[in-house]
C-alpha cells in the first residue's frame, strides 16, 4: 500500500517538473521572439563574446611557457616576446569585450522597449470588465517591476551566463589536453553541481515570483492612496495607510529574504565544490610532477584552467538564480499579454458608415456575472436627433445601459443596433468614433488645456479648438483666468481646474469630436448653481441635432427631454414624456418627482 502511494507522488512530482520545464521553454521562447528581431546584431555580439572569452584562455598557456622556458631555462628574450604578445592579446580582448557589451545593451534595451509597448498595447485593448477585475497597482507593477527585472536579466545575466559557459567549455578542453585522467576525476562533480543549481534555481524562481506579487500589492496600495489622497486626509487616516503600506512592504521583505536565503545557500555550496576540485588538482597534480609525468609549468597552467572553471561554476549558480527570477517575471508579463480581449472585432467586421443616429435596443439582457443580472429584456428605440433621458434609483442599470451603446461590454442576449447595424458586427474603432461621452467624473490628462480639447480630434486646427471651447462656454475662463491661456497645464486629472471648468473642457472635447450620438452621464450633478448654468448651456449647444442619452438624478434637468425611460432593477418600468409620466399617479417617475420637489 505504501509503495502505491509513493508511486503516485512520484508521478505527480514528475508531472510538476515537466510542467515547469515546459514553462521555462515557453517563457524563453517568448523572450527570444522579441530578441530575434535584432538577429544581425546578435551575430556580431556572438562573435565578440566568443573571441573575447577565448582570448582569456591564452593566459595559462603563457604562464606554462613562462615557468618552463623562461624561469627554468632563463630565456630573457622570450620573456620580452611573451610580454608584448600578451599585451596585444589583452588589447584585442578589450576591444571585442567592448563590442559585445555595447551590442547586448542595445539588443536588451530594444527588446524591453518592444515588450513594454506590447504590454501597454494589450492593456489598451482590454474591456472595462478587465479593469474592474484587476487592480491598477498590480497592472502598473507588471510594466515597471516585472519588466525591469526582465531587462536586467536580458542585458546582464544572459550575456554573463553565455560567457561563463564558453570559458568553462574552453578551459575544460585545455584541461583534457594537459591531463585527461585528472580532468575526468574533476568533472565527476559537474552532475552534482548541475542538480543543485536546477533544484535550488526552481525554488528561487518561485520565491522571486512572490516578491514581485507582493511588490504589486504594495504598488496597488500606493496608487490607491495617492489617487484618493483627499479621502485619506479628510478621514485623518494617514497612520492607517502607512500601516497598510508597511504590511505590504514587510510581506515583500519576507519574500525577498527567502530568495536571498536560497541564493546564499546556492553560491557557497557551488563555491565549496569548486574549491574542492582545486584542492584535488593540487594533490593529484603535485603527485604527477613528482612522478615526472607533468612539468611544473603544466601544473601551474592546469591550476589556472581549473580556477577558470571554478569561477564560472560559482558565478553560474548566482546568474542562473537571477535568470530563474527573470523567467518568473516573464511568465507574469506574457500571461498579461496573452489575456484575450473580451471586446474585439469579430471576423469580417466592417467599419460603421456615417450614421444618422437611430438607436434601438431589442430585448437586451446583460449581466456582469451569472449571479447578478443587471438588465433584463430591455427594448426601446431612440429616433435620430432626439433626447432620451434615463432616470431611476441608484443601481437600476442606467449607466450600464448607455455603456452598451459604444460596446464597452457585450450583451448576453438581444441586440443593440445603430441605424440598423448591430454594434457587434462593426469594428469597435468606427463605432466609438461616432459616439461622444461626457461623464460625471471628468478626467483630464496632465497636459495643456489645448491638448485636452484636441483629444477629441487630434488633427484639429487651433481655430477649431477655440471654436469648440467657445461653444462649451470655456473660452472666457481659459483666456481670462488661466495664466497661459490654452497652453496652461491642467495638472494630474485636471486638478488645477474647478469642477465646472473641467466639465466645460470635456464638453469642448466632445464638441470637437462632433459625434452623432452623445452620452451624458450625470454631467452636472456635482456642480454649483453658477457652474451648472454655464455647463447646461454648453450641453444644449452640444446636444443640438444629435441623438443624446442623458442620465440625471435631478429631474429638473430632463423635463424637456423628448422621451424618458424609467428603470428599476434592470427593467424599463415606464417610458414617455415628462407630462405623460407625471399623469400616472402610481408610477415610479411620479414618486421620484414628488420626493425631489416635496419642499417646493
Amino acid at each position: 500500500m505504501t509503495v502505491r502511494i509513493r508511486s503516485r507522488r512520484t508521478v505527480e512530482d514528475d508531472q510538476e517538473k515537466g510542467k515547469l520545464n515546459r514553462e521555462y521553454l515557453a517563457s524563453f521562447s517568448r523572450i527570444w521572439f522579441y530578441v530575434q528581431a535584432n538577429r544581425g546584431w546578435l551575430v556580431l555580439w556572438g562573435i565578440g563574446l566568443i573571441l573575447s572569452s577565448l582570448m582569456g584562455l591564452v593566459l595559462p598557456v603563457v604562464v606554462q611557457t613562462l615557468v618552463d622556458d623562461v624561469l627554468i631555462d632563463g630565456a630573457e628574450l622570450r620573456l620580452m616576446r611573451l610580454g608584448l604578445g600578451l599585451i596585444g592579446v589583452f588589447a584585442l580582448q578589450a576591444l571585442f569585450s567592448f563590442m559585445h557589451q555595447i551590442i547586448i545593451a542595445y539588443v536588451g534595451e530594444s527588446t524591453i522597449a518592444a515588450i513594454r509597448v506590447a504590454v501597454y498595447s494589450r492593456l489598451q485593448k482590454m474591456s472595462l470588465r478587465f479593469f474592474a477585475d484587476n487592480r491598477t497597482g498590480a497592472l502598473i507593477s507588471r510594466i515597471t517591476n516585472d519588466v525591469t527585472l526582465l531587462q536586467e536579466s536580458i542585458i546582464n545575466t544572459m550575456s554573463t551566463i553565455l560567457r561563463q559557459i564558453i570559458i568553462l567549455i574552453g578551459a575544460a578542453i585545455m584541461l583534457f589536453v594537459l591531463n585527461w585522467q585528472l580532468t575526468l576525476i574533476i568533472l565527476t562533480g559537474i552532475p552534482i553541481i548541475t542538480f543543485i543549481i536546477i533544484t535550488l534555481g526552481r525554488r528561487i524562481r518561485d520565491a522571486q515570483s512572490k516578491v514581485q506579487d507582493n511588490l504589486a500589492e504594495a504598488a496597488n496600495v500606493l496608487e490607491e492612496t495617492v489617487s484618493g489622497v483627499r479621502v485619506v486626509k479628510s478621514f485623518a487616516r494617514e497612520p492607517y495607510e502607512i500601516s497598510r503600506f508597511s504590511d505590504r512592504i514587510q510581506d515583500t521583505l519576507q519574500a525577498a529574504m527567502r530568495t536571498a536565503w536560497l541564493r546564499s545557500i546556492l553560491s557557497p555550496i557551488i563555491g565549496f565544490l569548486a574549491f574542492m576540485s582545486i584542492t584535488l588538482t593540487l594533490w593529484f597534480g603535485a603527485n604527477e610532477v613528482l612522478q615526472e609525468r607533468l612539468t611544473v609549468g603544466e601544473l601551474v597552467s592546469y591550476l589556472v584552467y581549473t580556477m577558470m572553471i571554478a569561477a564560472p561554476i560559482g558565478s553560474l549558480a548566482n546568474s542562473f538564480a537571477q535568470f530563474q527570477s527573470a523567467l518568473g517575471a516573464a511568465e507574469r508579463i506574457f500571461g498579461l499579454i496573452d489575456t484575450p480581449a473580451e471586446i474585439s472585432n469579430k471576423p469580417g467586421a466592417q467599419p460603421l458608415p456615417p450614421v444618422v443616429g437611430n438607436v434601438r435596443f431589442d430585448q437586451v439582457d446583460f449581466d456582469y456575472s451569472d449571479e447578478v443580472v443587471i438588465l433584463k429584456d430591455v427594448s426601446f428605440e431612440a429616433e435620430a436627433g432626439s433626447i432620451i433621458a434615463l432616470v431611476g434609483p441608484s443601481g437600476a442599470g442606467k449607466s450600464t445601459m448607455v455603456n452598451l451603446i459604444p460596446r464597452f461590454y457585450d450583451i448576453a442576449n438581444g441586440a443593440v443596433l445603430i441605424d440598423g447595424h448591430d454594434v457587434r458586427d462593426v469594428t469597435v474603432e468606427s463605432l466609438r468614433q461616432q459616439i461622444g461621452i461626457v461623464p460625471q467624473e471628468t478626467l483630464l490628462f496632465s497636459d495643456t488645456v489645448q491638448s485636452n480639447i484636441r483629444y477629441g480630434r487630434l488633427d484639429a486646427t487651433e481655430d477649431e479648438v477655440i471654436a469648440a471651447a467657445k461653444a462649451a462656454n470655456a473660452h472666457e475662463f481659459i483666456t481670462n483666468d488661466l495664466p497661459h491661456s490654452y497652453d496652461t497645464l491642467v495638472g494630474e486629472r485636471g486638478i488645477k481646474l474647478s469642477g465646472g471648468q473641467r466639465q466645460r473642457v470635456a464638453i469642448a472635447r466632445a464638441i470637437l469630436k462632433d459625434p452623432r450620438i452623445l452620452i451624458l452621464d450625470e454631467a452636472t450633478s456635482s456642480l454649483d448653481s453658477e457652474s451648472e448654468h454655464l455647463v447646461q448651456e454648453a450641453l444644449e449647444n452640444l446636444m443640438g441635432g444629435r441623438t443624446s442619452f442623458v442620465i440625471a438624478h435631478r429631474l429638473s434637468t430632463i423635463q424637456n427631454a423628448d422621451w424618458i425611460l424609467v428603470l428599476d432593477e434592470g427593467r424599463i418600468v415606464e417610458q414617455g414624456t415628462h407630462q405623460e409620466l407625471l399623469s400616472n399617479s402610481a408610477g415610479l417617475y411620479k414618486k421620484l418627482h414628488e420626493m425631489q420637489f416635496m419642499g417646493q
